[in-house]
């Protein structure tokens, strides 16, 4: 169906496993004006699917793999897909945010998204060029059952057998995790992966190892003058930014490390901690100097926040923070080596490091206190390279392991100290010394993220420093910071070049007076932010702070200014949360365990705990929801849902 704006192609393709057919999926200027690409528009294509009876390891799961109308437009950052569907961890509807280059190569084809149906009768492998579909035989083809990286090169490997030449295309593949339906295998792009909520799994029912895409469409941009000196001045933006043209490139993410460790929000020891006496050992700076070869970035990225490592005479990805930090100082592993060995195994294999780590983490403590005699132990990390690959083929411990630390505790007890929101493994970074952040992680759509839930912690001392204990102001912080994000990620865009949000002087002088009066000022504010959330056209321009607004419109030619920006990150966000109250979520699965909701980190200071129940009310009010936490039929009607 074809389009009046430029950025997009004009075509959603819909598959049929079940039956090997392809069909165009209707979507209109009107959707892409409402739902404007990535993850929103994954929504409303689930809403008009999903009824709530629904499994997510069955066929009747849909999934869809959509772009963003900057993807492939010269915008900075703008190398990104996302992939929708019901979670196997949480059970309602999920997204993964991923790099590389598949994106851009369905762009290619010709296509602004794939709608996956169905489930494939025997073990599969897609290839799409120019939009035409081929099924092949990954078993015959020998790429079931390879790891990650083979599996790429295998694929690639039969392309060019069969064209006979050399070409440049997208792919995605999972790894033995995937097909063995471990519920947190993630999805792989090169080297990239949309890791988080399973849906690596939700592939492997449907029996499609991996997906390539060819084609040699053009993707046009609305003003190409305007569109490309913008592009300039935004990459030149993100190079003079301290966060994302020196920090990033520098250490990348592990470079929170440091900066966590002083702020008591490093995940220590299952969660029981916020700082780790050998963090030094396996800092980002540590890893910048002993281990980190070279950086590397996505494709139209500036701030190539990759790190690459030797591991036994080859290169290969390095850690991000969240690996970083949970498989050292969660499971109290010195051990920089052992980090990078494991986060290999995982990439490898094709498992989230983030709920792996988290999952292991609540063994250690299960087995410390007698509810489950596993044999693993904190500080000994030794073995733990082959644990992983027997929870990648659910052998021996690994077969309960897979399931994650929510259904583990259902088990054998200690949901206590199963750190997780809604199924779905907490990252890195400590709550009880950042409470916005605790509160994101809980109202999160997708779980314990912390990226879906707000980030707030750059707020709470990663960046700035707004008093990290007060509930003042956090729940509309949250929302705005939240739909903001939504919007760049649905716009194509990684969320990473969301920092320039925050003046360059608030990073690089933090005993500033200026930096000091906003510190001091930020709980204050909720009732402005109130006011510019519910009425968001107060803002109806284009703001300095978020130059992803002229971005979008130079691309596409469509009317974008910041507050219609913000409007569709609350539609996004809202339409996930419509859709996954049919499998019956509410304010009750809004949760933190107990361990930082009850018991303050620091036992002399009653504040170091997150107020969850204070925070979610107001944060209730502040998104038009009722107190049970469900979209209100007058906030579903405004934002233009029903």
């Amino acid at each position: 169906m074809a389009t009046s704006y430029s950025g997009y192609m004009g075509k959603v393709l819909e598959l049929d496993l079940t039956t090997r057919t392809a069909k165009e999926y209707p979507w209109t200027d009107e959707d892409r004006r409402l739902y404007i690409g990535g993850k929103i528009m994954a929504a409303k294509i689930l809403d008009g699917m999903l009824t709530g009876h629904e499994d997510a390891l069955s066929a009747e799961n849909p999934v869809v793999i959509s772009t963003g109308p900057l993807t492939g437009t010269g915008a900075p950052c703008s190398s990104r897909f996302n992939i929708s569907a019901l979670s196997p961890q949480t059970g309602i509807v999920a997204s993964s945010n991923c790099g590389g280059t598949f994106g851009y190569h369905l762009k290619k084809a010709g296509l602004d998204a794939l709608v996956i149906r169905g489930a494939c009768e025997t073990r599969s492998w897609i290839s799409i060029e120019n939009g035409e579909v081929e099924f092949h035989d990954a078993e015959a083809d020998g790429v079931w059952g390879l790891r990650v990286t083979p599996a790429q090169e295998r694929i690639e490997e039969l392309l060019v057998q069969k064209w006979g030449a050399r070409r440049a295309f997208g792919q995605l593949v999972i790894g033995p995790a995937g097909e063995n339906l471990v519920l947190y295998a993630g999805v792989t792009s090169d080297e990239r992966a949309a890791g988080r909520t399973g849906l690596g799994a939700v592939l492997g029912f449907k029996n499609v190892k991996g997906i390539a895409v060819f084609g040699n469409h053009e993707i046009t941009v609305a003003d190409p003058v305007r569109n490309a000196a913008w592009n300039k001045r935004f990459f030149k933006t993100l190079r003079e930014h301290p966060l994302t043209g020196k920090q990033m490139p520098r250490m990348g993410t592990p470079g929170l490390v440091s900066p966590m460790q002083m702020r008591g929000m490093l995940a220590t020891r299952n969660f029981s901690a916020g700082r780790f006496d050998a963090f030094d050992k396996v800092s980002g700076e540590t890893l910048a100097e002993e281990a980190n070869v070279a950086n590397r970035g996505c494709v139209s990225c500036p701030i190539r926040c990759s790190r690459t490592v030797e591991l036994d005479g080859q290169l290969v990805k390095g850690p991000e923070l969240e690996t970083l930090g949970l498989l050292s100082a969660n499971i109290e592993n010195d051990d920089l080596n052992v980090v990078l060995r494991l986060n290999h195994a995982l990439n490898e294999l094709g498992m989230d490091t983030i709920s792996c780590a988290g999952t292991l983490a609540w063994a250690m403590e299960a087995n410390e206190r007698g509810l489950w005699e596993c044999g693993l132990s904190f500080g000994s990390a030794q073995e733990l390279e082959g644990i992983i690959e027997d929870i990648a083929y659910r052998r021996g411990i690994g077969a309960d392991l897979a399931d994650g630390s929510k259904r583990l505790a259902r088990k054998y007890g200690g949901e206590e100290f199963a750190i997780q929101s809604k199924g779905l493994e907490l990252s890195a970074y400590e709550p009880r010394r950042a409470v916005g952040m605790g509160l994101g992680y809980a109202v999160s759509n997708r779980g314990g993220c912390h990226l879906n839930g707000g980030y707030l912690v750059i707020m709470e001392g990663l960046g700035l420093f707004c008093d990290p204990q007060t509930p003042k102001a956090k729940a509309d912080m949250t929302m705005m910071f939240q739909d903001l994000m939504e919007a760049t990620a649905a716009a194509g865009q990684c969320l990473f070049s969301t920092y320039v949000f925050f003046p360059s002087m608030l990073i690089t002088r933090p005993r500033g007076l200026v930096t000091t009066v906003v510190n001091k000022a930020a709980p204050h504010v909720g009732w402005a932010l109130r006011a510019i959330n519910k009425f968001p056209r107060a803002v109806h321009m284009h703001m300095p702070i978020l130059p992803h607004t002229r971005s979008f419109e130079y691309a596409t030619g469509m009317k974008m200014k910041m507050g219609d920006f913000m409007r569709s990150g609350e539609r996004g966000y809202t339409l996930e949360r419509y859709i996954s109250q049919r499998f019956g979520i509410s304010a009750k699965d809004d949760t933190l365990p107990k361990r930082l909701t009850d018991t303050p980190q620091d036992p002399a200071d009653p504040t170091t705990k997150v107020p969850l129940d204070e925070l979610k009310q107001t944060y209730y009010e502040a998104r038009g929801w009722t107190p049970d936490g469900r979209p209100k039929v007058s906030t579903l009607q405004k934002l233009k849902i029903v």
